[in-house]
């Protein structure tokens, strides 16, 4: 019915610690792409929650 082309990719997820002998070059440098965007996802949510702290700091420490 289908050809191996026409089926959605199923999208690459990483789970520490996994076995990585079955992953061809590229498919690594995709897991290590995936992980590099998430790094910078979450360093920008503590970024965020950073200054959210510090803005309540700021207003609780002036009263």
């Amino acid at each position: 019915m289908f050809g191996d082309d026409d089926r959605p990719k199923k999208i690459a997820a990483h789970e520490i610690g996994m076995d990585l002998s079955a992953l061809s070059v590229a498919e690594l440098e995709e897991r290590i792409s995936l992980l590099k965007n998430e790094i910078t996802r979450l360093e920008a949510d503590i970024k965020k929650k950073g200054s959210t702290r510090d803005a309540a700091e700021n207003f609780f420490s002036k009263s």
